[in-house]
């Protein structure tokens, strides 16, 4: 059964004598669509967190403009928040929405086009007015020309239901009209059959101080749950499914949540205190808040002036015996550049997060994008190598944090952790983990001399490396013995003395690349997904693409083909047995939201003939637009070039 096939079953009676029947869904796709103060986020959000308890299996994509606040009722100020929640297993957000909530005429100029035809949209009709309509161009009223036909429209007064509800709670007109994305939360609540109580919860907890603004919120909440038990607008509510899930503890989480965590993780894991050095930047500024909050559990969390004093505290706290991180989207990571250089020559462990943004510049600080990946490989002035991993789910961030921190503590190395706007602000169920299962990521500092010198004095050389690792030994400042020079000037092997000597410098940039590139032994073989492994065709993916690729590749066999999914956790060093892996495929399609990085490097380094997909609109790749391009290449039997609708303007594609 599909969102499109229901079944109807008996509902109750509704006060007047009205007959409520209960359609039975296997998933629904919502999008709530408003102005920038219309708190279509914190709309969202709730009915995303009560959609969690309630035990469905669920998939979000907020998308908000840049600006701190457009013109209200205009097309630049439109947010929107789309939620996808099944009965069963899902990896995206959803192509399409089933339902359209409009608050205003910008928000349905802005996103009709992405609702299929005979798609539920529900708009606030008192909004409506000829000056809001004249902001986005509409010449008419399209609740009255029949311009709508094609879609199921219900015209609901929200704000002026919203007003009568409040009319007695002594607020102003302007702050009732505020509490309206409550009275709409309430009856989508009621339409989707939602728990209430924790949202009760919510806004008394997130309004204590403000009791008269918790009350008007609840009130409004609770009239929109009671509008659409007893409307006639509304005949019809829904009910999907808890979704079947293994035994344990879950909760709702958002990437830049879960990587905070995982960083918190880290340090009690490692017994390390976590020092964060980081300069705020969208959208990256999330996990600067989660981590500020665990103070008990040894973090520390420094707002640095800008984006070079934060990696600069942030290396500072590693060569001390902390845990060092720093976090920054793509521009911050130019800056951070020299900086990063001089992690790798000084060889200590630094945890550097890039939640990645559409660029170049400051391009669009609140949409996603997957086009930092060479410059996380390349975006330092000489030979200057460091493991670069991506996590590949919102809840994935957590582990990916832990597994960048065990490889920095381990091999003495920066590394770098590519997340992006759509895994930061997105979320899903997490089965809260087992702490004590957790690897062990507990370090051994260098508290004894591991040398002698000419004259058979024990010395300190902390450039004599693990042979296994070759990591150097971490010496604490203050330790007797353990004194070093540190900086960035080329190093003298074992003595870590500065050294202008061709050969040492020769040798010393071969080790640096050789202990990043030993890195591969220790991480696990390709992830690949071919059920009957008779698949000729394999798409290949990392980070965010994920949830895509693998809904596209499930749309490919439901359809009778075979296809392979290969997903990169580890980009910097790759499995050491891709090359193999790659080598079963008649050929490879690599989809990335950027113009071709990965696929670059691994043609470079298989000489493999990859076939790049790309987009970079700022947005997710849609399954069903994955599904028909890796189709094609199926049915085609034979390699083609650059996919151009995906990559150039004149495209005229909907992906």
């Amino acid at each position: 059964m599909t969102a499109l096939e229901p079944s109807t079953t008996p509902g109750s009676s509704a006060p007047g004598g009205l007959v409520k029947s209960v359609v039975e869904l296997d998933r629904v796709v919502i999008r709530l669509a408003g102005d920038s103060g219309d708190g279509m986020q914190l709309t969202g959000n709730r009915f995303t967190s009560e959609t969690a308890s309630f035990g469905n299996d669920l998939s979000t994509l907020p998308n908000f403009p840049a600006e701190i606040r457009a013109p209200t009722g205009t097309l630049p100020g439109v947010s929107s928040f789309q939620l996808h929640f099944a009965d069963h297993d899902i990896m995206t957000p959803g192509d399409a929405p089933d339902v359209l909530v409009a608050m205003n005429p910008a928000a349905l100029r802005a996103n009709l086009a992405d609702l299929p035809g005979g798609g539920l949209v529900i708009v606030d009709s008192d909004e409506f007015t000829p000056r809001n309509l004249a902001k986005v161009g509409y010449a008419t009223n399209p609740l009255e020309d029949g311009s709508l036909e094609g879609w199921q429209v219900v015209s609901v007064g929200l704000t002026s239901m919203t007003l009568e509800a409040l009319k007695d709670s002594g607020l102003g007109k302007k702050e009732a009209e505020r509490s309206k994305n409550m009275f709409t939360l309430g009856l989508l609540s009621w339409m989707y059959h939602r728990p209430t109580e924790g949202t009760v919860r919510f806004l008394e907890r997130q309004f204590r101080r403000k009791p008269e603004i918790a009350a008007a919120n609840i009130a409004a909440f609770r009239a929109g749950y009671n509008y659409g038990d007893t409307t006639e607008a509304f005949a019809v509510s829904y009910e999907i499914k808890p979704a079947p899930m293994a035994p344990g503890r879950y909760r709702n989480i958002s990437g830049n949540q879960a990587l905070a965590l995982g960083l918190v993780a880290a340090g009690q894991r490692s017994g390390l205190p976590v020092f964060l050095g980081a300069y705020p930047i969208t959208p990256a500024s999330d996990i600067l808040h989660e981590l500020s909050r665990h103070k008990a559990f040894g973090v520390r969390t420094f707002q640095a002036e800008d984006e070079i004093a934060g990696i600069g505290a942030a290396l500072g706290a590693s060569f001390g015996g902390a845990l060092g991180v720093t976090t920054t989207s793509g521009p911050g990571v130019s800056l951070k550049s020299e900086a990063l250089g001089l992690a790798v020559m000084t060889e200590l462990p630094l945890v550097v997060v890039d939640v990645q943004r559409g660029g170049p510049s400051t391009g669009l600080p609140t949409k996603t994008e997957q086009s930092d990946l060479l410059q996380a490989m390349f975006g330092r002035n000489g030979e200057a190598p460091l493991p670069v991993i991506a996590p590949r789910s919102p809840g994935d961030c957590f582990d990916a944090a832990l597994e960048a921190a065990r490889i920095a503590l381990k091999y003495r190395t920066p590394v770098m952790l590519l997340s992006d706007g759509y895994l930061a602000n997105g979320a899903e169920p997490w089965a809260v983990p087992v702490a004590d299962e957790l690897p062990d990521l507990r370090v051994e500092f260098a508290t004894e001399p591991n040398g002698a010198a000419a004259d058979g004095t024990p010395e300190f050389l902390p450039y004599l490396r693990d042979p296994e690792t070759l990591a150097r030994p971490w010496a604490v400042p203050g330790t007797s013995g353990m004194q070093h020079r540190i900086g960035g000037l080329e190093k003298a092997d074992r003595s870590g003395n500065i050294s202008y000597d061709p050969a040492n410098h020769d040798l010393m940039t071969r080790l640096r690349q050789a202990k990043v590139d030993g890195i591969a032994a220790d991480i696990p073989a390709t992830d690949v997904d071919d059920p009957t492994g008779n698949a000729r065709v394999a798409v290949i993916g990392w980070g965010s693409t994920y949830g895509p690729i693998g809904a596209a590749c499930r749309q490919i066999r439901n359809s009778g083909r075979e296809v392979a999914q290969i997903h990169l956790r580890h980009v910097n060093p790759m499995p050491a047995d891709l090359g193999e892996v790659l080598g079963r495929y008649d050929r490879v399609v690599c989809p990335e939201m950027n113009m071709g990085q990965l696929a670059l490097l691994l043609r470079a380094k298989y000489l493999v003939d990859v076939q790049s997909h790309t987009q970079v609109r700022g947005l997710p790749f849609r399954a069903a637009e994955l599904a028909a391009v890796v189709q094609d290449v199926i049915d085609s039997g034979n390699p083609t070039t650059q996919t151009p609708t995906a990559t150039t303007p004149s495209s005229g594609g909907t992906q």
